[in-house]
């Protein structure tokens, strides 16, 4: 998707890794369906699963929208790791 809005887009890219492939397998599931059920005009936000990590692509074309974008992965990630230290104490 091409974006434009201004004189500038910002462009970013986010690599979340993992220890082992089925993790990264799981997580990807997990937040694929997230990820196609956000739509915006502002801002997209693509993912790619390679081995043992999770790339997130994200093209903006505002730093209001990038930073909303930025925050999703952030909280997937928070969501990530809470789950990994909950399942390690069982």
């Amino acid at each position: 998707m091409k974006l434009s809005k201004g004189n500038f887009s910002i462009r970013s890219t986010i690599k979340l890794l993992f220890n082992n492939s089925d993790l990264c397998s799981y997580c990807y599931n997990a937040f694929y369906p997230e990820l196609n059920s956000v739509e915006s005009k502002r801002s997209t936000i693509s993912m790619e699963k390679k081995e043992k990590s999770l790339i997130f692509t994200i093209e903006s074309v505002d730093i209001t929208s990038f930073r909303a974008s930025m925050n999703e992965i952030v909280s997937f990630g928070k969501v990530i790791d809470n789950t990994i230290d909950i399942s390690e104490n069982f």
